[in-house]
């Protein structure tokens, strides 16, 4: 009798880690092809105007990347505490957390010139989205505390929080009723990149995912991370702070989303509102681990991430809902996971003696 068994690789397969995540993808848009045809959706037809939406135009392009800013930065920010083996589920928290402390600096010291009030911003944003990792931080590294709780209940305070503020005090009077707060003076924009949407947060992106290659791979501090990721026993037989990295790696971590949210504000919407965030913090999670923490794979999935919301956002003038995007997304999680088994198996054919 043959039978298939799942058989723990002794190394890595480079093969694997190729073809897995690039498999996930074309699974899970095969699964939406399938849930579009029950639907009564042309899903060849539904496709192409998500193609067209993103990548038909030098405006879809342009407003693709605007999209992948906040997806790149909030993604490479969860990658750290992933590789430290600290499942940060709050990046979507510290965007909002950084998008409000960043909207609080630009609403009561907008008398700064450009070049005080951008890097106030930034540090404020930086600030409040490193908090929001320390506190969960702090609760695993001293009590052990699961990280993935308190980083994922942390995400509704601070949404919560940020609607408290545009619906109450900080809303605009202005506003007719909207939930937001008064515009930005103009020291608080980001500069853009020629005439289209696209800011200066596209090149803070790629100036983070070049520092975060070397920091990771040259410095002894990186090593550290790896050898903690690991494993922690190994890391305190070396002498290793474990506490002290663990605390470390999730204040940097939410920093870096904070300072996504910091971007999104300054440089798209030029004010705190409501939704701020299309989910942007959860969509990262997918982001970083299909790129395998790759710093560099990072902003290119992240751009791919890009195209398939502002797809989606276009698809909708055509009485599809947006929801099939998120179906997307949920189904290249499942199939990436789903494949993580056989990145660590193989599968062998053995033959077995039926007595």
């Amino acid at each position: 009798m043959l039978r298939l068994r799942l058989i723990k690789r002794e190394q890595d397969s480079l093969f694997a880690r190729v073809s897995v995540p690039i498999l996930s993808i074309v699974l899970a848009f095969l699964f939406g092809w399938v849930f579009l045809a029950l639907s009564g959706f042309d899903p060849g037809e539904t496709y192409l105007r998500m193609y067209r939406g993103a990548f038909g135009s030098s405006y879809a392009v342009s407003e693709t990347m605007v999209k992948a800013i906040p997806l790149a930065l909030c993604g490479l920010g969860v990658s750290l505490a992933f590789r430290i083996k600290l499942w940060n589920i709050g990046a979507e928290g510290q965007f909002y957390m950084g998008a409000f402390a960043a909207s609080g600096a630009a609403l009561f010291a907008g008398d700064l010139s450009a070049w005080l009030l951008l890097p106030l911003m930034f540090i404020a944003g930086f600030a409040a989205g490193g908090i929001w990792g320390f506190i969960p931080g702090a609760l695993k590294a001293y009590w052990n505390v699961n990280e993935t709780i308190t980083t994922l209940m942390l995400n509704y305070v601070a949404i919560l929080w940020v609607s408290f503020l545009v619906f109450g005090p900080w809303k605009d009077p202005s506003s007719m009723g909207f939930p937001l707060t008064p515009r930005f003076p103009a020291g608080g924009y980001l500069p853009t990149l020629g005439t289209s949407r696209v800011h200066m947060g596209l090149l803070i992106a790629l100036l983070l995912a070049v520092i975060f290659f070397i920091v990771l791979q040259y410095t002894r501090w990186g090593y550290e991370v790896r050898v903690i990721g690991e494993s922690q026993e190994a890391a305190l037989y070396a002498g290793m702070d474990v506490t002290k990295n663990i605390i470390l790696v999730m204040i940097i971590s939410g920093g870096i989303a904070g300072a996504a949210g910091m971007i999104e504000v300054s440089g798209i919407t030029h004010r705190l509102q409501q939704g701020i965030s299309p989910g942007y913090g959860y969509t990262a999670i997918i982001v970083a681990w299909l790129a395998r923490l790759n710093p560099f794979a990072i902003l290119l999935v992240a751009f791919l991430f890009g195209a398939l919301l502002v797809g989606g956002f276009g698809i909708q003038t055509f009485g599809i809902p947006f929801s099939i995007v998120l179906i997307l997304q949920g189904a290249v999680l499942f199939f990436l996971l789903a494949g993580e088994i056989f990145l660590n198996n193989r599968i062998v054919v053995m033959r077995e003696e039926v007595r």
